[in-house]
């Protein structure tokens, strides 16, 4: 298979150079969207056969062959259909003409640099990386946007988790010079407006310093009780024990206020976070907290963990487990079903006279009973509390 992969804008008449007005001219078999047909269909010549390009992609690709000249959008490198073709034909011949993305055209119009620009494509895809690059604090991000993910929408969420410290500049219809429109507005202003599509965007400006060691004071507490929280120290070795930088996800069981899952998102924004909390009353509290120190991209579950549905989450390799209810064996065993190979179990065990279940001991027989490697436990005397041990195992 060869196919001429040719980058275009949103111009109303495409401009070519006279050696891809030759390989037009020559072609028989084109592709493409909707939109890119409308714009080339003058240049095809008599009796082509056009592909649209809609999903699923591998009904596109079973009508391939020989030769296909292929119309995309700015730079078909840039998140565009060159990088899927070299995923679903590796073998393909590739001869790409790329035009400037929309990103490159924006900063253009604005004449700003855009070296150190962060990108972010949120075209059919999740926020993960656009949380990333806030929690990263990054000054200029540049989004490829969709119809679901639009301006307004973009400039609430950063509002909602407190990044309101930028400047969004919105480019619509750029390189068609009869709709092109540049404007520059706060994130409160974009997130009462609406956007003409196609759009991209930049954002400019300062997050506030990230959290690192958040004092338990800062939370919303359940029933205002902050000895129910995991202290700071501790928690911050506790991530350690997670071996976080190296892992990809990460489950808190019985999260309370969410102040492990929310330290983890906020120093390891690589992470995808799934909590779990059997008392309803949580929700909120989690909710509010990662508002207020700036962690999106948490998910959380409220009921049994023992009853809650496992089978469509990312499977962790990393899990700490908050708090268990006297369950500790049947939550080590049920998490054992889904933890990754080489994933970690991570607990906190209170040494107590007032408690009378011992978690540790609890914690020993389950590692034994399901063949767990344990770890050496740390021993920590914070202050005037009891002593805290960090206890870990590995599958």
């Amino acid at each position: 298979m060869k196919f001429y992969v040719i980058g275009i804008s949103d111009a109303p008449r495409p401009y070519f150079p006279p050696e891809v007005i030759s390989i037009i001219c020559k072609g028989r078999v084109f592709s493409g969207g909707k939109r890119h047909y409308g714009l080339v269909s003058p240049y095809l010549p008599v009796g082509a056969e056009w592909i649209d390009i809609t999903t699923p992609l591998d009904a596109v690709f079973e009508q391939y062959h020989d030769e296909v000249i292929v119309f995309a959008s700015g730079d078909p490198l840039f998140f565009g259909f060159a990088n899927t073709i070299k995923r679903k034909m590796p073998d393909a011949e590739i001869i790409l003409f790329p035009a400037f993305n929309s990103l490159q055209m924006l900063a253009h119009r604005l004449v700003m640099p855009y070296h150190d620009m962060r990108i972010v494509s949120l075209t059919g895809r999740p926020w993960p990386e656009f949380d990333r690059a806030l929690i990263d604090r990054a000054c200029k991000i540049g989004v490829l946007t969709d119809r679901e993910h639009t301006p307004a929408a973009i400039a609430r969420r950063m509002l909602d988790y407190g990044y309101d410290g930028y400047m969004m500049h919105v480019g619509e219809h750029l390189g068609n010079p009869d709709e092109e429109r540049i404007t520059t507005c706060s994130l409160e202003e974009a997130a009462e407006r609406d956007f003409d599509y196609p759009n991209c965007l930049i954002l400019c400006g300062h997050a506030k310093a990230r959290h690192y060691g958040i004092p338990e004071s800062e939370f919303a507490l359940l029933d205002g009780r902050e000895k129910m929280i995991t202290k700071a120290p501790i928690r911050l070795l506790t991530l350690q024990a997670l071996e976080l930088p190296q892992k990809k996800v990460l489950w808190d069981i019985g999260f309370c206020t969410g102040s492990v899952s929310i330290e983890a998102r906020l120093q390891f924004p690589h992470l995808h976070v799934e909590t779990f909390e059997v008392r309803p009353e949580c929700e909120a509290l989690i909710e509010e907290n990662c508002r207020r120190f700036g962690a999106p991209g948490i998910s959380w579950h409220i009921g049994d963990f023992l009853q809650a549905e496992l089978e469509n989450l990312p499977r962790p390799d990393a899990v700490f487990i908050g708090g268990h209810g006297g369950h500790l064996k049947e939550i080590m065993a049920r998490v054992l079903t889904v933890l990754a190979d080489g994933g970690c179990i991570v607990m906190n065990s209170v040494t107590s006279p007032m408690v009378h279940t011992d978690s540790h001991q609890l914690f020993n027989e389950a590692c034994a009973e399901l063949g767990l490697a344990q770890e050496p436990p740390t021993r920590i005397i914070l202050n005037d509390n009891n002593p805290i041990e960090i206890l870990k195992c590995k599958r």
